[in-house]
């Protein structure tokens, strides 16, 4: 009963960071209709941004009473960085080629991912050394539950995603960005005859998916304690897994990521548990061939009807 249920919190608590970091893919091809290989990048991003600003205010050794209130300011330093970063992406390498063909975006995303990762190790940006993460939450055990102690990370992350999650479901479906978002991805062209500002409306798309890639960052250094280099294979497989997430809910739909993201994190730490740690992205990536073959749009995801 231990073993099952660390494994199943673990399972909650990796699942979450991949579903939150899912929304970026699922809110840009929802408008967009591309996936922006770039955004497993910028949460390599906002991680190191946020040891960054750690290291530049001395926040290495902070008194356990005042180091949430240190990892709240800096993850929304991290978020309003990301955000812009994402919107310059937006702006200088997607917006001109919106009526290109979809290959020539696909290859100019993976182009931006490409550089992202070679500018990161330069020396005055990140380097190539891999660095340590200062403790932004105390290891404070909440509560014991059949002799699995319940610690103030698990119970942060949890919290935090799950949170931003709700709130963007809610701001996508019961506000007029929202509803702006919903047209846009429907028909842009239709949506700019009818009003709707579509370059204002991607812009913020990008933002607030990049802002939730930004805390994905944070969440995944602080949870793990460790930043490797920005070409790391690890930021890849984070970014994949993601990606998997988004396809397995149903690429384009907010809720089919949370969904993803939750069962992608719970097969993979059952299979490291009750298997070998190896297994875990061998299901994960397993799953993604089954859910393509059986259904293809995803667990919540709708076929594209046209009319012709």
């Amino acid at each position: 009963m231990t073993k099952l249920l660390q494994t199943f919190i673990d399972g909650l608590s990796v699942g979450s960071l991949y579903a939150l970091i899912a929304l970026g893919y699922t809110m840009v091809y929802g408008v967009l209709q591309f996936i922006n290989f770039a955004h497993g990048d910028v949460v390599m991003v906002g991680a190191w941004l946020s040891f960054l600003i750690v290291a530049m205010f001395g926040w290495t050794n902070l008194d356990p009473s005042v180091a949430p209130l240190a990892g709240a300011l800096v993850m929304v330093a991290a978020m309003l960085a990301c955000g812009t970063i994402g919107v310059i992406i937006e702006r200088l390498a997607y917006r001109p080629l919106r009526n290109a063909p979809r290959l020539n975006i696909l290859i100019t995303a993976i182009g931006v991912s490409l550089f992202i990762q070679n500018v990161g190790q330069l020396r005055f940006i990140f380097g190539t050394e891999p660095q340590a993460m200062p403790q932004l939450l105390p290891e404070v055990t909440l509560f014991t539950l059949f002799g699995v102690k319940i610690v103030l990370r698990h119970v942060v992350v949890l919290a935090l995603t799950w949170g931003l999650m709700v709130a963007l479901d809610r701001l996508i479906h019961r506000s007029k960005m929202g509803l702006a978002m919903r047209a846009a991805s429907h028909d842009v062209q239709t949506a700019s005859l009818m009003g709707v500002p579509v370059d204002r409306v991607i812009s913020i798309t990008f933002f607030i998916g990049s802002s939730l890639a930004a805390v994905g960052g944070l969440l995944f250094a602080v949870t793990y304690q460790t930043i490797q280099q920005p070409a790391d294979l690890s930021w890849i497989l984070l970014g994949l897994k993601a990606f998997v997430a988004a396809v397995v809910g149903g690429i384009g739909n907010v809720r089919g990521a949370m969904v993803g993201g939750l069962l992608i994190g719970l097969l993979e730490q059952f299979a490291r548990s009750y298997q070998k740690p190896e297994f875990g992205d061998v299901y994960v990536f397993a799953l993604l061939i089954v859910v393509l073959l059986v259904k293809p749009t995803g667990i919540l995801g709708k076929p594209m009807l046209q009319k012709v």
